[in-house]
């Protein structure tokens, strides 16, 4: 019998190893990634879905989280990107830090986005009138330039530099403008829950004092009515803040700022409801299309953009740049 089975098996791979070998240099290009990645039209969250705050309203309408969707730059999906409208090879380097390993580049989009729901968050209670306290900032590196002369670590904490707190970069920025090119600076850390003195040098970069660090900002606070939002671990990054701030502030007001109409949109969001700039709008604007919005916000500095691919695509869809959260807001009221 077990011979049988073994002539049988010897068989179906004489008969057939020419589609087998092939199968197998498929599966290996698939396996096989070069040093690329492709961008593809995203979609939306549905923010109803991962907002809750206690006895808060709801609306008739949706607001909903744009995103870019991207593929990964094994040879079959690269030649692919040659045929299907929309999709666009973009080298690695673009997408991570060259210094930095893949892990570290999802870790520092992970605090990034935190950052974004927690200021998302505080954002919209401060312009709906409701209670909100922020008792601590968490001033997170996350990303060390090749040239900087530091001992800093990425993800350390900033706790003091040169004795002074800070939290955002415009002041890390303004402290460092005080010290000349060659000067070290002195700051205090906390690594593993240790604190450690650190130093950095200061030079220059584009033209500008710097210690060769980025931060970002997260936050400690207690609102009432409490809220929160909840986040997939695929999902990273901060252009999700202006529409998260967005249904928080919903679901606080008794005014339905939907309208009923389904609002896409897209921006960074800082505590004091200031709305940034985002990469990939041409993908989460095709993406809002395909949902059948009817509205999409974007961050002013966005809106050229946008605004190009709409009337090259012909889309009827209506495009709202906004700088702040509360213009958004006015600007729904409009509709």
């Amino acid at each position: 019998m077990g011979k049988k089975i073994i002539d049988n098996v010897k068989q179906f791979f004489k008969e057939n190893y020419k589609y087998l070998c092939i199968l197998l240099v498929i599966l290996i290009l698939f396996q096989y990634e070069l040093p690329y990645k492709i961008y593809t039209p995203g979609g939306m969250v549905n923010l109803s879905d991962r907002i809750s705050v206690e006895g808060g309203s709801t609306s008739e309408g949706e607001l909903g989280m744009a995103y870019v969707s991207m593929v990964r730059g094994s040879i079959p999906f690269l030649l692919l990107s040659y045929i299907i409208p929309d999709w666009d090879i973009v080298p690695e380097s673009e997408v991570t830090y060259s210094n930095q390993t893949f892990e570290e580049t999802v870790k520092a989009d992970q605090i990034a986005t935190q950052q974004s729901v927690d200021s998302a968050i505080i954002a919209a209670y401060r312009e709906a009138g409701e209670e909100v306290h922020v008792y601590s900032e968490k001033v997170n590196i996350t990303y060390i330039d090749d040239g900087a002369q530091t001992d800093i670590q990425l993800f350390d904490q900033i706790i003091q530099i040169e004795g002074e707190s800070i939290s955002s970069t415009a002041e890390l920025r303004a402290v460092i403008q005080n010290y000349e090119v060659g000067d070290t600076v002195h700051l205090k850390v906390l690594r593993d829950d240790e604190e450690k003195d650190c130093t950095a040098v200061v030079y220059e970069l584009n033209g500008s004092k710097v210690i060769g660090v980025s931060i970002t900002v997260t936050y400690e606070y207690d609102e009432t009515p409490a809220a929160s939002i909840e986040m997939k671990k695929s999902e990273s990054g901060p252009s999700g803040g202006l529409m998260m701030s967005l249904a928080i502030y919903d679901a606080l007001v008794e005014e339905d700022i939907t309208k009923g109409k389904k609002i896409i949109g897209t921006g960074t969001i800082d505590i004091n409801g200031n709305v940034g700039a985002i990469s990939g709008v041409k993908y989460k604007l095709i993406g809002a299309v395909k949902q059948k919005a009817e509205v999409f916000l974007v961050p002013v500095d966005n809106y050229e953009e946008a605004k190009s691919v709409k009337e090259e695509k012909g889309y009827d869809i209506e495009l709202i740049p906004v700088l702040t959260l509360q213009e958004a807001i006015q600007s729904l009221a409009e509709l």
